[in-house]
């Protein structure tokens, strides 16, 4: 059975719309199926369309978050709550194509792949901006975890065995794009066309989305500490620089009044302090906010007509 994983936030227009997608698509190329929709703190009518599918439809199930938690605890909570045999992350905007996954599953259920990875041949229609910004994080955590992040998704469908390691992973702050890769296992690659979504609006906002790169950043990868290093030695060579310079002009009596060079010194080696502690402190929050031990996420809700869900409620 394929469970199908699809976090929501305020998306009233689109949710039985993709329960509807999903289950033509899926029900055509006969493959058993569940899936399992996670409200994460929506303030429209989201959770009252994910109830009304889930009581009339036994192959549904519906979580609803105590608040807004974030999609990345909503994708575990997805992962802990599915039984099927594999499970594909998917979006409720139906950004990324249904027909995609039985591709997917046809790869998985011939053996041999444990996670069947979507690529995106390309990004859609999005603003310049927004897609530089994306390609530099991208290359940024790829560089620090050695991973080849590259037109990569949360769109993945996953073995049992990868869901089963991936729920056993403890922290709290998670990165699933790029934790399911770092588990290994066998992988092979699909590409996709990604759609333009038909209802609704992003849901990402500028301030949002550097929030959301630099948490995952920093929660994946210890590269913006070893910039520490790095200015550290930049800053030694200017010193050493500057030192000389100010040396020369000295003993040849072409020393200025103010000591422009101390002064110089001062602010760059300030700087770098400071923004050396803030990157310090940043990862000391981030340690502070893993040994508190919460739980990723809060259920308050779980509609489902599936037995072993009715226990877990």
């Amino acid at each position: 059975m394929l469970s199908v994983i699809i976090p929501a936030f305020n998306e009233e227009g689109n949710v039985r719309r993709t329960a509807e997608t999903l289950g033509r698509v899926l029900g055509e190329n006969n493959i058993d199926h569940e899936i399992v929709f996670i409200n994460d703190g929506s303030s429209d009518k989201t959770w009252k369309i994910m109830k009304e599918l889930a009581e009339k439809d036994k192959r549904i199930t519906a979580l609803n978050f105590s608040r807004n938690f974030g999609k990345e605890s909503a994708i575990f909570a997805g992962l802990e709550h599915a039984s099927g045999d594999c499970a594909v992350l998917f979006d409720c905007d139906l950004q990324f194509p249904a027909e995609t996954i039985v591709e997917m599953y046809r790869i998985w259920e011939s053996g041999g792949v444990d996670v069947v990875e979507g690529r995106k041949k390309s990004r859609g229609r999005e603003n310049p901006v927004y897609k530089g910004f994306s390609l530099l994080f991208y290359k940024l955590i790829g560089s620090g975890s050695g991973l080849d992040m590259q037109d990569a998704s949360d769109f993945k469908l996953m073995d049992r065995s990868v869901v089963d390691a991936l729920c056993r992973m403890p922290e709290r702050l998670t990165f699933f794009r790029a934790m399911s890769g770092w588990v290994g296992f066998n992988t092979e690659k699909v590409w996709f066309e990604v759609a333009d979504r038909e209802i609704g609006s992003s849901k990402w906002r500028p301030l949002q989305l550097v929030r959301f790169a630099v948490n995952n950043i920093t929660s994946f990868t210890s590269a913006p500490l070893q910039l520490v290093t790095a200015f550290g030695v930049i800053t030694f060579l200017v010193s050493i620089i500057l030192g000389v310079n100010t040396l020369y002009n000295k003993f040849f009596g072409n020393s200025e009044a103010g000591f422009p060079t101390v002064i110089i010194l001062q602010l760059l080696t300030s700087s770098i302090i400071m923004f050396s502690l803030g990157v310090i402190g940043y990862y000391i929050s981030k340690i502070y906010e893993e040994i508190k031990q919460r739980p990723r996420y809060i259920i308050r809700d779980i509609v489902s007509q599936r037995e072993d869900k009715d226990k877990n409620g």
